[in-house]
């Protein structure tokens, strides 16, 4: 797990590598400002430190279905006496676990 100042040297690089940027402005396309490249410098680090914290997330949301097939695997682990659900909820919490 990186850092933050770690990510964000890697953001500072990235930004670097993809000089010269552009932005448009009343139909004038003009390379960014220094402080344009500076904000864009931190909003890519913090985007990258948003994913690393909080992208576990999303992950997890999409992975662990929807409540109505949630509650099918309940059901049918109480008639079939069976551990489906706990199951598939341990193996989508092991494959996307969160930071510490």
């Amino acid at each position: 797990m990186a850092t933050k100042d770690e990510l964000q040297a890697i953001a500072d690089q990235e930004i670097e590598d993809a000089k010269p940027m552009y932005a448009q402005v009343n139909n004038d396309r003009r390379e960014f400002t220094d402080a344009e490249y500076d904000q864009a410098k931190i909003d890519l680090g913090n985007s990258k430190w948003e994913a690393q914290q909080f992208g576990y997330v999303q992950a997890r949301q999409e992975a662990y279905g929807s409540i109505a097939d949630q509650l099918d695997m309940q059901y049918h682990d109480l008639v079939d006496d069976t551990t489906t659900w706990k199951d598939h909820i341990a193996q989508v919490k092991s494959d996307n676990p969160k930071p510490e």
